[in-house]
């Protein structure tokens, strides 16, 4: 069985369609109107090993916050339903990845519960026209509607280009490895039997 899920998301400020296959083949198809988010969406993408689809139409004309943001949180919870009960899976992942100059940390678990950490410093506060904080927004509605604990730590890095793309790239495995399929725990892995809070 493929554990996929769609969203779409109508509000004010953005219109959102999201498709989210767990058990694909890191295929991306990504439209946000925002041309580093989708670089960074499709690393996201390739590295994950999830078939990632984004259709999205923001007010741009205001800033890039509302779409970014907007995405986060449509994948969040297409992850939560994609994934279902958590039956088999590592429910860990973590993974340390270099970038050129730059060196991340991150770290998640796929608990039904919600925390965030973050350790990182951009030098600076664009990135082509893209705002640098955009990527903690990402993250953090990423975390909070797929309801993990999410760590990232970035331990040195002087380009900020490549800050991202370290942590776009370093989040990707650490989900694939905790969504993984565990062979040897068929059930929830979890003393109290479940993992939805």
């Amino acid at each position: 069985m493929t554990r996929s899920a769609s969203i779409t998301r109508n509000t004010a400020e953005t219109q959102i369609q999201l498709s989210l296959n767990v058990d694909g083949s890191g295929q991306p198809d990504i439209s946000t109107g925002v041309g580093f988010f989708d670089h960074m969406l499709t690393l996201l993408a390739r590295h994950s090993l999830m078939d990632l689809t984004v259709r999205a139409v923001g007010d741009l004309h205001v800033d890039h916050h509302h779409t970014v943001e907007d995405v986060g949180i449509c994948l969040g919870r297409c992850l939560l339903q994609a994934i279902g009960d958590k039956r088999g899976i590592h429910r860990y992942g973590h993974f340390t990845l270099p970038m050129e100059e730059t060196l991340a940390t991150t770290a998640v678990d796929l608990s039904g519960r919600t925390a965030f950490v973050w350790k990182v410093e951009f030098p600076t506060e664009k990135i082509g026209e893209f705002d640098t904080q955009l990527v903690q927004e990402f993250w953090t509605a990423v975390a909070s509607n797929g309801l993990m604990n999410l760590h990232c730590i970035v331990h040195h890095g002087s380009n900020s280009h490549h800050i991202s793309e370290s942590i776009f790239k370093c989040l990707a495995r650490s989900l694939r490895m905790a969504c993984a399929i565990d062979p040897r725990q068929p059930g929830i892995p979890s003393s109290k039997g479940t993992l939805t809070g």
